[in-house]
C-alpha cells in the first residue's frame, strides 16, 4: 500500500513538472513573436520615413532648379519700346584710365593776406567784418598812432624846409642875375634846395610804407592823425581780430582776406602711380555736398618726398572756384585723367550693369523677346564706361538701356513664385 502511493506520487510530479515547461515554452514563443514583430514595424516605419525623406529632398531640389531659371525674363518688343530697353552688341574700345584719390580743399596760399598794421596804434574804427568781400585798397580799420604823429610832424617840417629853400634859391637867382651876389651862392642855395627835397621825398615814402598815401596828405594838416589799415588784395574775410580800444602792431594780424575764386586740393599720390602723373594735368574734382558739380583742375605740384609711412606723395591740384562752393577743410574726391593709348577692352554703359544677389550681372538678349541675367566680372571704370573683364564676349547682343526695368521684372517673377511656392 504504502509502495503504491509512493508510485502515484511520482506520475503527479511527472504531470506536473510537463505542465510547467509546457506554460514556459508558450512564453517564450510569444516574447520573440512580439520582439519579431516590433522590429519588422520599426523597418517599416524606417523604411517609410527614408522614402519619404527621399521624396521630400526630391521635391525640395526640384523647387531650387525651378528658382535657378528665375534669371531670366521675357518682353515683346512693343513692352521693350515702351519701356526704353535698348539692345546692341558689345563692342571693344579704348579706354581712358582714371586714378581716383582723395583730398582736402584749401585756400590757395598765393591768395591769401594776413592784414596787420605797419606801425603800432590803438583801434578807434573797425570798417569790416567776418565774411565781406572786400577790394583791394579798402580801409578795414583805423588806428590812432603815436609814431603816425612823429612821421606827420617830421612830413610838414620837410615841407616847410623845402619852400624855404626854394624861396631863399630863387631869391639868390635874382641877385646873381643883378651881379649883386656871388656864383657860388646860387650853388650853395640850390645844394640846400636839393636836400630839402630829398628830406620830404623821404618822409613822404615813410608815410606810404605806414599807409598814408600822397592823397590823404593833402587834407587840413591840424587834424588829428589816424592810421588806415588797408587791405592788399580783394577777396573775402576770413578771420578778423580787430577790436575798437585794442592796442595794435605788426605782430599782430588784424584781419586774414582771401581770395576763394580760385582754391588748392591737397591729394595723395600711391608711389605706384607716380609714373602716371605729372605737372599740368587734367583732374575732376567733386565734393560730397554737390555731387552733381563737376570741377576742371589742373596738377600745378608734385611733391619730391615720399611720406615713409604711408607711401605717398603730396600733389597739389589748382581749381577755378565758382560760387565758392569749394570751402577750405572740405573732403574731395579727384579723378585723374590717363591718356587713352591702351588696347581696346570690351566695355560697356555703366546703366547697363545692374547688382543681383551680390554680383553685377548684364541682361544678354537670348532671343527678340528673352534676356538672361548673366553675372559679369567688371575692371575699371573711366568716362560713364565700365570694362568686361569676363562674362560677356564681343558681338553678344546686351541690353544697352533698361537694364533696371528688366531687373524689375526678374524680382518681380521671383516674389510671384515665392508666394505661390509658400501657398
Amino acid at each position: 500500500m504504502k509502495k503504491k502511493a509512493i508510485i502515484i506520487g511520482l506520475i503527479l510530479a511527472v504531470a506536473l513538472g510537463g505542465g510547467i515547461y509546457y506554460l514556459t515554452s508558450q512564453s517564450k514563443s510569444g516574447v520573440a513573436e512580439h520582439a519579431e514583430d516590433k522590429e519588422a514595424g520599426h523597418k517599416d516605419e524606417k523604411a517609410g520615413a527614408h522614402e519619404e525623406g527621399k521624396d521630400g529632398h526630391k521635391e525640395e531640389k526640384e523647387g531650387h532648379e525651378g528658382h535657378d531659371e528665375a534669371g531670366s525674363v521675357k518682353m515683346t518688343a512693343e513692352v521693350q519700346k515702351q519701356n526704353g530697353v535698348a539692345v546692341a552688341p558689345a563692342k571693344k574700345q579704348r579706354m581712358a584710365g582714371v586714378i581716383s584719390v582723395t583730398g582736402k580743399v584749401e585756400a590757395n596760399a598765393d591768395k591769401i593776406a594776413h592784414v596787420s598794421p605797419r606801425i603800432s596804434g590803438k583801434t578807434v574804427s573797425v570798417k569790416a567784418s567776418l565774411g565781406d568781400s572786400v577790394s583791394a585798397g579798402q580801409t578795414l580799420a583805423i588806428l590812432d598812432s603815436v609814431e603816425l604823429g612823429e612821421a606827420l610832424g617830421r612830413y610838414h617840417q620837410s615841407k616847410t624846409k623845402l619852400a624855404l629853400a626854394q624861396s631863399n634859391m630863387d631869391r639868390i637867382k635874382s641877385l646873381v642875375d643883378k651881379k649883386i651876389a656871388a656864383r657860388k651862392d646860387i650853388l650853395l642855395a640850390e645844394t640846400d634846395f636839393k636836400t630839402a627835397q630829398t628830406e620830404l621825398h623821404t618822409d613822404e615814402e615813410r608815410l606810404s610804407l605806414y599807409g598814408v598815401s600822397a592823397s590823404d596828405l593833402k587834407g587840413d594838416s591840424h587834424k588829428r592823425p589816424l592810421l588806415p589799415v588797408k587791405s592788399p588784395i580783394s577777396g573775402t574775410i576770413t578771420e578778423k581780430h580787430a577790436i575798437v580800444g585794442e592796442l595794435s602792431d605788426p605782430s599782430k594780424s588784424l584781419y586774414t582776406v582771401a581770395d576763394l575764386s580760385n582754391i588748392w586740393v591737397l591729394v595723395d599720390i600711391n608711389e605706384k602711380d607716380l609714373a602716371k602723373v605729372r605737372r599740368g594735368q587734367t583732374a575732376i574734382v567733386s565734393i560730397g555736398a554737390f555731387p552733381d558739380l563737376k570741377l576742371k583742375g589742373r596738377i600745378t605740384y608734385i611733391a619730391d618726398l615720399v611720406d615713409e609711412a604711408t607711401r605717398t606723395v603730396k600733389a597739389r591740384i589748382e581749381v577755378s572756384n565758382p560760387g565758392r562752393k569749394l570751402k577750405p577743410e572740405m573732403f574731395a574726391t579727384v579723378e585723374l585723367a590717363l591718356a587713352a593709348d591702351a588696347p581696346p577692352v570690351l566695355a560697356v554703359p555703366e546703366d547697363a550693369l545692374q547688382d543681383m544677389d551680390g554680383k553685377k550681372v548684364v541682361f544678354v538678349a537670348e532671343n527678340e523677346t528673352e534676356f538672361a541675367a548673366r553675372p559679369v566680372q567688371a575692371g575699371r571704370t573711366a568716362a560713364g564706361m565700365v570694362e568686361i573683364v569676363s562674362g560677356l564676349k564681343e558681338g553678344e547682343n546686351y541690353a544697352i538701356k533698361g537694364s533696371f526695368i528688366l531687373k524689375s521684372e526678374v524680382k518681380k517673377g521671383e516674389m510671384t513664385d515665392e508666394h505661390g511656392h509658400g501657398k
